[in-house]
């Protein structure tokens, strides 16, 4: 579906769950209870996202990935930050900030020599 059809769906159809701290709300359809989780329901269950901004699925955090493909059947609401996570960082992979390790060709595919105890096969 294209954004202007998939916003006439959520405007007529879609029942707003919750928001993300990206800005991205989720969706079911009207009348669908969010938190029953039989089988029936679920075949017929239609649960999305409107993105905030530009479409991207990494910006969808733990507690609604979950929810969003039918593990949970409520999304998980304590959304304590720890010290270890980072901040969301977009896809980059194509991009001039693409991660490229040493000795990748993009790097000048020279890489240090190997100080381990590693001998090669000879037959």
């Amino acid at each position: 579906m294209t954004v202007v059809t998939t916003r006439l769906y959520t405007a007529f159809f879609g029942h707003l769950v919750g928001e993300d701290r990206f800005g991205n709300r989720y969706y079911t359809r009207k009348g669908q209870a969010h938190g029953d989780s039989s089988i029936t329901d679920r075949r017929n269950a239609r649960r999305w996202v409107l993105y905030k901004g530009k479409a991207e699925p990494t910006k969808v955090p733990p507690e609604w990935h979950g929810w969003l493909h039918y593990t949970l059947d409520a999304p998980i609401t304590d959304n304590a930050q720890y010290a270890w996570e980072k901040p969301h960082l977009p896809n980059l992979t194509g991009t001039t900030n693409a991660y490229v390790p040493p000795g990748h060709l993009l790097r000048g595919g020279h890489r240090e020599a190997s100080t381990s105890d590693y001998e090669a096969w000879k037959p």
